[in-house]
């Protein structure tokens, strides 16, 4: 339609390059590695997984110097799941760090084959870590091989078919296998049930932000930062520390060009401004959702499909990365009949709030 694209409601075809997106990019990957920490003492937040991994490691360690023939112990398999950008890589890493062994890192959609798997285990070295990140998305024909490995550390190959068929057995050392996932429900019972350390890990509160962000000031040379200013930038972070480092990243520029290096709480409002990221952490995408429900539906209730249809946006991109966030913080609400404000996000939007979507209303 003309002029829609100049429409605020309508201009968020953004959101593929969305500032406080979970997800990582290729270019920051690197960027990534050089912030996250080498050791257990070095990992802020999490602590029940810290701890539970840390006598693992240490049990791990005391049988491995007890055994008489030299031979390394393994780690048990662990399973981490949690919503992007909440350290489950970087746990693993972490993890392999303090074991004194190999990360091997791939990923389900990676392993399309059997034959993948395979090549991938017999590189393995005893007490090696394996880590499947988004392990949920393995084929079915993939799991049927890793089950035996996980278990008894050997792969049943099958050979030729129908009469002819045989089956031969490579044994692989024994390793640990860290699986990660941002969707456990959509793992299989019978792989879930061969992880013998699971964790579910939860989103970051403000001083835990502060900490990292501490921390990531010193790895990237900002010398100039005030405390209140880290604490603006962890607001912002949605509860997640790669949110968090990219954010400080782009304070970190406009501070160098603009404030001589000096990062103030001032400075902070100043640039996450000019980024479109508001107190809240919601940037043009999420505005742009919460407006059009309250201004084109009057609050709701309204379908997905619908609100998708006049943005003109894809809905499972609205699904799966503007509503969370917007459920997490109390300013949408799903219901049998869909999509509503809250009396929070209407108070914030300067609008009444919707009927109640349970009661029956007539024309």
């Amino acid at each position: 339609m003309p002029g829609r694209r100049d429409d605020p409601i309508h201009s968020t075809h953004m959101a593929t390059e969305r500032l406080i997106s979970p997800a990582q990019s290729p270019e920051e990957e690197s960027a990534n590695w050089a912030l996250r920490p080498r050791s257990l003492d070095e990992y802020v937040g999490q602590h029940e997984l810290v701890e539970r991994i840390l006598i693992a490691v240490e049990a791990v360690q005391a049988r491995t110097k007890a055994r008489q023939d030299g031979s390394r112990e393994h780690l048990e398999h662990v399973l981490l799941h949690g919503p992007p950008g909440l350290g489950k890589t970087t746990i693993a890493h972490v993890i392999g760090a303090e074991l004194g062994t190999r990360v091997h890192t791939t990923s389900g959609p990676a392993l399309a084959r059997g034959t993948d798997l395979v090549a991938v285990l017999t590189r393995l070295q005893p007490g090696d870590v394996l880590f499947i990140d988004e392990i949920h998305r393995l084929p079915v024909a993939v799991e049927e091989f890793i089950y035996p490995a996980m278990e008894d550390f050997r792969i049943d190959v099958c050979l030729d078919t129908g009469l002819n068929a045989r089956t031969v057995q490579i044994n692989c050392a024994p390793f640990t296998l860290i699986g990660a996932t941002t969707r456990a429900g959509l793992l299989s019972s019978p792989l879930r049930s061969r992880f013998g350390i699971t964790h579910h890990l939860r989103y970051y509160d403000t001083p835990e932000l502060v900490r990292i962000l501490a921390r990531s000031c010193a790895m990237l040379g900002v010398t100039d930062a005030q405390p209140d200013a880290l604490e603006r930038i962890a607001d912002r972070s949605r509860g997640t520390p790669r949110i968090a480092n990219r954010l400080l990243r782009r304070v970190r520029d406009f501070a160098d060009v603009r404030a001589g290096g000096r990062v103030s709480a001032a400075i902070v409002d100043e640039a996450l401004r000019l980024e479109g990221v508001d107190e809240l952490g919601l940037d043009n995408l999420d505005r742009a959702y919460l407006k059009t429900i309250a201004e084109i539906y009057r609050g709701g209730p309204v379908g997905l499909e619908a609100v998708a249809a006049t943005m003109n946006e894809d809905a499972g991109t609205l699904e799966d990365v503007v509503e969370p966030y917007l459920l997490q913080i109390g300013f949408l609400a799903r219901t049998r009949r869909g999509r509503t404000l809250t009396a929070r996000a209407c108070e914030r939007l300067g609008i009444s709030p919707p009927a109640d979507p349970e009661q029956p209303q007539m024309f």
